[in-house]
């Protein structure tokens, strides 16, 4: 995985720290060392003294030989989420979202040509994908992506498809990309996605965008029921609505916490270096 940097400020051991962090996931929640080097590309070596690092760091443990992440790693994304303010603000919405619908909500960003899982609140149902926090999936497959791409300019648009889903899916081929490009342009008019059965059999979702206080784009909601269940009418009919309205009140109160006003308390005189008056 590493040696793909091209700049002249890269630091090669810092992404292969975060290669290896990332060889870990639900199917290798336990990893030996070789395991470890082979699934990062890095010499047996160089795999060891990260996972010593990161071990002492607290991000990795070890137990008989082999290696787990531990909850800290959690601060790594959590940052990025609690900075937004977002999390808290839309947690007691999709919580009384899923209670009105009796179905799975989510939120997600965009990164790339994929979207990232970075909220859900769900309900036990057999469905044909598990969804966790960082999940990611091909943003075109998706209701949520199909939001978040549509509120891209075109330079944008065509950047964030450009790169390759790290997904780990199978590329989706139901339409050409003039045709979902047409199709984000409907949805940037019509304020809503809807994705049936596109990321898997049996998964049919809709999706609205959640903006922040200058109106842009920055993520997305959604309502995910399953199709034998749930039609896509009664999706459309019952749902969607209760979504716009959930979706628009986050947007508000995230633009009204993004504009509060943020004091920064003077330090003592003395910690500048001055000498008190």
């Amino acid at each position: 995985m590493a040696g793909r940097g091209a700049g002249p400020d890269f630091v090669e051991s810092l992404a292969r720290g975060l290669d290896v962090l990332a060889c870990f996931d639900a199917d290798h929640r336990s990893m030996s060392l070789s395991e470890v080097a082979a699934a990062a590309g890095l010499a047996r070596p160089t795999a060891r003294r990260l996972l010593l690092t990161l071990e002492e760091l607290g991000f990795v443990r070890s137990t008989g030989g082999a290696f787990q992440l531990t909850p800290k790693v959690l601060t790594l994304g959590m940052a990025y989420v609690g900075a937004l303010g977002l999390w808290d603000i839309a947690r007691p919405h999709l919580e009384a979202l899923v209670a009105r619908t009796g179905e799975s909500s989510s939120m997600a960003q965009l990164d790339g040509s994929d979207i990232v899982y970075v909220a859900r609140v769900s309900v036990p149902k057999i469905i044909a994908l598990r969804v966790d926090i960082g999940t990611r999936f091909p943003a075109a497959q998706t209701s949520q992506g199909k939001v978040l791409l549509a509120g891209l300019s075109p330079d944008e648009l065509e950047e964030s498809l450009a790169q390759p889903s790290r997904a780990g899916l199978p590329a989706y081929i139901g339409r050409s990309a003039e045709q979902l490009r047409e199709q984000l342009t409907e949805i940037r008019a019509r304020g809503w996605a809807l994705a049936d059965e596109e990321l898997a059999p049996g998964v049919r979702s809709v999706a609205a965008p959640v903006r922040d206080g200058t109106g842009t784009v920055q993520a997305a909601m959604n309502v995910t029921v399953h199709a034998a269940e749930t039609s896509t009418e009664k999706l459309l009919t019952d749902y969607l609505p209760l979504l716009l309205r959930t979706a628009g009140d986050v947007s508000a109160e995230w633009a009204l916490w993004q504009s509060r006003p943020h004091v920064e308390l003077d330090r003592p005189q003395e910690s500048r270096g001055s000498t008190p008056a």
